[in-house]
């Protein structure tokens, strides 16, 4: 089958660019590893309008939902590779599937950003964890760091405090960066003890568990931290090296340039969502959604142009 678009990237801006395609009698196909996106990272959602109060996990299956009753093939899979023929798009699946359309847009949204340090791959799975909403339940009554300082890491750090017994947030920078109402809630949270200007050296453990972590500055006269585990919420990078045999411009961290009309330098490539520069300004669902539906729009006059729609 030769779909209208293909939409890599299963988040609410790929679900939303599904959504509107559909809407206007596009065949779309989605594809993505993670249905929802890392939207359903997030444990509490209290800033999509018209929903006061919703987990990450609900809303992104709710886009999910909606996009499939709305006509939305959706495939639980990675992009390996993608091509082009002249005018049709190839897509090629981790599982060596092939996908054809007459369009592209990239959705692919951000993979979590990792400390580096000595220690951090070692013990993953064992302590160290990106996904507080995933994995806060595994510190009952335990002593745990989170480093960051935005929101996710502030709206993580008070999720862990539903469980653990002290949440040391530890952040590079005199003040924290978040919405003032995240600031807020860590800062009146007994449980949740801020680190100013300090930055993790080492995550050390005893082979099978995290055990303690070093530190670039003392910390009651001691340049090491005990805890039992460590959450990294230090923001994201751009999910998009599999995107070189098109040749799309990106800028120079791999965020792909868009213009307003989420249109990319390749002819039929279109792109929303956390992966384009255009979301630098702020990296919201909200945002998101937003580029999606703008890229879908773009997509469905770009075929109405070319005299591509199907009849």
């Amino acid at each position: 089958m030769l779909y209208d678009v293909i939409i890599i990237g299963s988040g609410p801006a790929g679900l939303t660019a599904s959504i509107y395609t559909s809407r206007y009698k596009l065949s779309n196909l989605v594809i993505g590893k993670l249905p929802g996106g890392t939207i359903t990272y997030a444990d509490k959602v209290q800033n999509f309008p018209g929903v006061s109060e919703i987990s990450g996990v609900q809303l992104g299956e709710k886009m999910l939902s909606q996009a499939k009753v709305l006509g939305g093939e959706i495939v639980t899979e990675n992009v390996k590779s993608l091509g082009k023929n002249h005018d049709v798009f190839t897509v090629a699946s981790e599982y060596d599937k092939e996908y054809q359309s007459k369009t592209l847009i990239i959705a692919s949204g951000t993979g979590r950003r990792k400390l580096n340090i000595p220690g951090e791959g070692e013990y993953v799975g064992k302590g160290v964890s990106y996904c507080t909403n995933c994995d806060a339940p595994f510190f009952k009554n335990k002593t745990v760091i989170l480093v960051g300082g935005a929101n996710s890491a502030c709206s993580g750090a008070i999720h862990l405090a539903e469980y653990a017994q002290k949440v040391y947030l530890v952040y590079r920078k005199s003040e924290l960066r978040a919405e003032p109402i995240w600031v807020e809630e860590v800062k009146s949270n007994p449980k949740i003890e801020v680190i100013y200007d300090t930055n993790l050296l080492e995550i050390i453990g005893d082979g099978s568990k995290v055990t303690q972590v070093k530190l670039d500055k003392e910390i009651n006269r001691e340049m090491s931290l005990p805890t039992d585990g460590v959450f990294v919420e230090i923001g994201g990078i751009p999910t998009s090296n599999f995107l070189s045999s098109l040749e799309v411009e990106m800028d120079k961290s791999g965020y792909i340039v868009v213009n307003e009309e989420m249109v990319t330098n390749v002819q039929g490539v279109f792109a929303a969502g956390d992966v384009t520069n255009k979301s630098l300004v702020l990296q919201q669902t909200v945002t998101a959604c937003a580029q999606g539906a703008i890229a879908g729009y773009s997509v469905f006059k770009y075929l109405k142009q070319n005299k591509r729609l199907t009849k």
